[in-house]
Parts: structure tokens; C-alpha cells; sequence
């Protein structure tokens, strides 16, 4: 399998750049955005395979993220972070097409492995 390559988008910098540090690793290759703006401009030029957003964001909030990714990036797998269990959230994130919805403490193990299943999903889709 190739490295995969995953933006973190999280408001909290301290918070993407531990992330970042702890996936890379494990061999994956990380890129980092401060917010949705930043992260859509940065996947107009250069492609991810998953895309670790953070729900909670001044301005542009994780969801109006994720329909923005969905409708112009439709191979790219979204993992949706959040400190906050919201089921409204979560389920509308879900219904948008966001791979998975992960709370913050995250969990490193469970966390590599939903990417893994995103990837496989992913890898699934081009073949159909």
C-alpha cells in the first residue's frame, strides 16, 4: 500500500501538530490546516486520501467543510474529530458522506485503524 496521505484540519495547533507527529510515525504523511478555508485552497492542489476534520471551527464550521470536500472531492474519505458527543452532528456528518465520527480524547489505535478502513473503502470505490 502507498503511504497515505491525510490533512489534519483542526482550529487547535498544538492539538494537529501532536496529531501530525504521532501519525507520521506510523508512516503516514501529514499535512496541516488551521481552518476550512485553508483546507479546501490546500486541497485544490495537492491530494489526500483522508481528511481528519475538526467539527468545532470559527467560520467555517467541520460540516460546511465536509459538503464542500463531498462536492468537489468526491474520492477523498472525511474522518470527522469532535470534543463534544453531538448525535445531531454526527448523524448529519454521517448523512453527508463522512467515513466516520471519532470524540477527542482520540483514541491513536482506533484511530489508525478507521483511517485503514478508509483507505480500504477508498481503494474500494476507484475499483467500481
Amino acid at each position: 500500500m502507498n503511504t497515505i496521505k491525510i490533512l489534519i484540519v483542526d482550529d487547535e495547533a498544538d492539538a494537529a501538530e501532536i496529531l501530525s507527529l504521532r501519525l507520521g510515525r506510523r508512516k503516514m504523511q501529514t499535512f496541516t490546516a488551521a481552518n476550512g478555508l485553508e483546507a479546501l485552497d490546500f486541497l485544490k492542489t495537492t491530494p489526500v486520501d483522508i481528511v481528519l476534520l475538526d467539527v468545532k471551527m470559527p467560520g467555517m464550521d467541520g460540516i460546511e467543510v465536509l459538503r464542500h470536500i463531498k462536492r468537489d472531492h468526491k474520492d477523498i474519505e472525511v474522518i470527522m474529530l469532535s470534543g463534544h458527543a453531538d448525535m445531531d452532528v454526527a448523524t448529519q456528518g454521517l448523512e453527508l458522506g463522512a467515513f466516520y465520527y471519532q470524540l477527542k480524547p482520540i483514541d491513536l489505535e482506533s484511530l489508525c485503524h478507521k483511517i485503514e478502513d478508509a483507505c480500504r473503502q477508498r481503494q474500494l470505490q476507484h475499483k467500481g
